[in-house]
């Protein structure tokens, strides 16, 4: 009894602990679509910028999903940081794209 009992608090740390892992990215990407969407809405963005940062997140999208494909569903520290750098990569471009002059 008590080791099965052990065998599905480990089973659940696991799950948790792969969860957690991929939602920082997930949650990041998300954050940064609804800031676009923003920009659109509010005109701070013009369809131009729009539509190449739009391209810019879908890359990511792809470059997660390869990298998850190659590693069994899970990202490697490594892939974590690169998607990290990309991600601050494309903030800083909404920022920049937000706050220039060029209007809707």
């Amino acid at each position: 009894m008590k080791l099965s009992m052990i065998g599905v608090g480990i089973l659940a740390l696991s799950s948790t602990i792969a969860f957690c892992q991929a939602a920082p990215i997930n949650q990041r990407r998300e954050n940064q679509q609804d800031r676009i969407a923003q920009g659109v809405r509010s005109g701070q963005l013009t369809a131009r910028e729009t539509a190449h940062l739009e391209r810019r997140e879908a890359s990511i999208g792809r470059e997660e999903h390869r990298m998850r494909s190659a590693d069994g569903g899970r990202l490697t520290h490594g892939d974590r940081v690169a998607l990290n750098h990309r991600l601050n990569r494309t903030s800083r471009a909404i920022y920049r794209g937000k706050h220039n002059a060029a209007r809707r």
